[in-house]
């Protein structure tokens, strides 16, 4: 009986990011990131299909170009990040829907909460780079309700609207390189 090989790649930081999108006051977007994180995943073969997933980003990294709000987000109103200082996802399924399309499964522990989540994934393709190493491209998306994760902060304006969405949609690009055998 044959074993299949177990490849493992790890996500390049250097050519990924790792965005979110929140609407403001429900008339314009705000969009942050999170610049320090890390991940990778496994699979049988040279199918990115069932592959494993783990991903997580140090929460204190958020930033959204303004250091007031970023400090409101790190606070206990928000993140929490002195009680919650990761983010973690670990994939349950990544299952294609169309050539390079995917929908993918898994746990998402946020703020102390962890919920089943589903990211649209596109499948970018491989290239080797200038130094020999085979790099994998993809596009992931998706929206979470934040109060699901215990990120319930409200502010209501004098006129009675709401100052941030309870959507918060997700945009990664993310780069992986495949690890040697």
């Amino acid at each position: 009986m044959e074993t299949q090989t177990t490849t493992k790649w790890v996500i390049d930081p250097s050519h990924s990011e790792v965005q979110f999108k929140v609407k403001h006051l429900m008339v314009s977007t705000v969009t942050g990131l999170f610049s320090q994180y890390e991940g990778h995943l496994e699979m049988a073969g040279d199918d990115f299909e069932d592959a494993k997933i783990q991903f997580s980003a140090d929460v204190a990294s958020i930033s959204t170009g303004n250091e007031q709000r970023d400090g409101h987000l790190k606070s206990a109103d928000f993140f929490d990040v002195e009680q919650f200082p990761k983010l973690t996802f670990e994939s349950t399924s990544m299952k294609k829907t169309g050539d390079d399309t995917f929908d993918l499964a898994g746990n998402l522990t946020m703020h102390g909460v962890t919920k089943p989540v589903t990211l649209k994934a596109e499948y970018g393709g491989q290239m080797v780079d200038f130094y020999g190493q085979t790099k994998a491209g993809f596009e992931l998306a998706g929206t979470l309700k934040r109060k699901e994760f215990g990120l319930v902060w409200d502010g209501v304006t004098e006129a009675g609207g709401v100052v941030v969405s309870d959507d918060v949609r997700l945009v990664m690009n993310i780069q992986v390189t495949k690890q040697a055998s």
